[in-house]
């Protein structure tokens, strides 16, 4: 007997005896395990989260490193240069969790800077201003953590333990970011018509970040019924609109959304429609900074080619003297 739909690695059909076993292993809430057998459909739909997860740490390093050198003071560079490294290892931890999944770091790499692995739309946005890293740091990492904190119980153990320590420095990255739009909306009408601009500019792509809406997501259905995820996109975004348009109100800033309108029948906040071609635009390489993102991680890569080389000849030579 087997199960319809679901192909192991060689094509397949697995048997439905195996799923259901599975199945039952997620629904007791037990921790799948990387030497666990699991159905080649879960193992793939990890590695795309995953690894786009690890990306978008990873390119989200960019649009606020380019500030490390102007921020206004001695100590603002020193806590976006400490923020900056918590990105870059929070990509190395889930990049570490999902080779357990059976891929290489190699092919993970050369996924994203070949284009065809995808990372967050969010950073695709430029940071012009000083207030766009107090926005991303309020709004990115606010819809981040909101994203994540569920993800420490998902059902893949790696994965879901990789979460725990990311989501505590996340906390504290949404923090730093609201400090800064606090002493912006309480300085001058100079500093404050600065944040408020920020606000304009990334609140309309905070939103896309929990992906696309319910009805056309491609995954979600599943990746719930596996508790990869606990929430839809749909879900996602509501919480964290509920929970953000309160602090703009005490920033004493405005949400740039004109149907924003408190619900009393549902208790949430009824908010504008999401411009999805936008969305699209981006997710295909075509947003403002697509081009300029992906070129920075490739000229990266390219220039740490002698340290990696190093790296090998070092590491051959420290075996043969053990060897010896």
């Amino acid at each position: 007997m087997y199960s319809q739909g679901l192909k192991d690695a060689e094509g397949q059909l697995e048997p439905a005896e195996l799923m259901a076993e599975f199945q039952a292993r997620i629904d007791r809430e037990e921790k799948i395990e990387p030497r666990d057998w699991m159905p080649e459909a879960y193992r793939k739909t990890l590695i795309r989260q995953m690894s786009q997860h690890a990306h978008s740490e990873i390119v989200g390093q960019l649009p606020e490193g380019n500030w490390i050198t102007r921020a206004p003071s001695l100590k603002r560079k020193m806590i976006l240069l400490a923020k900056v490294q918590d990105e870059a290892g929070h990509g190395l931890y889930i990049y570490s969790a999902t080779e357990t999944l059976g891929v290489t770091r190699d092919q993970l790499t050369d996924e994203l800077l070949t284009g065809k692995a995808k990372y967050s739309s969010i950073f695709n946005y430029p940071t012009p201003s000083w207030a766009d890293i107090g926005a991303v740091g309020w709004l990115v990492d606010g819809a981040a953590i909101m994203n994540q904190v569920p993800l420490c119980r998902s059902s893949y153990g790696p994965y879901a333990r990789s979460m725990i320590r990311i989501c505590k420095e996340e906390s504290f990255h949404q923090r730093q970011g609201y400090e800064i739009m606090t002493v912006l909306a309480r300085g001058t009408a100079a500093q404050k018509d600065m944040a408020q601009r920020a606000l304009n500019r990334f609140w309309w792509p905070a939103l896309m970040m929990f992906g696309p809406s319910d009805k056309d997501s491609k995954h979600s259905e599943q990746s719930m019924k596996w508790k990869i995820k606990r929430f839809t996109n749909d879900e996602l975004r509501q919480k964290f609109i509920d929970a953000t348009v309160p602090q703009a109100e005490h920033l004493g800033l405005t949400i740039p959304d004109p149907e924003l309108r408190w619900n009393e029948e549902t208790g949430q906040y009824d908010h504008g429609e999401i411009n999805w071609q936008e969305f699209i635009d981006v997710i295909k390489g075509n947003g403002p900074c697509n081009k300029e993102r992906l070129q920075a991680r490739i000229n990266a890569h390219e220039e740490g080619e002698w340290v990696r080389e190093a790296a090998e000849v070092y590491q051959q030579k420290q075996n043969q003297e053990e060897a010896a």
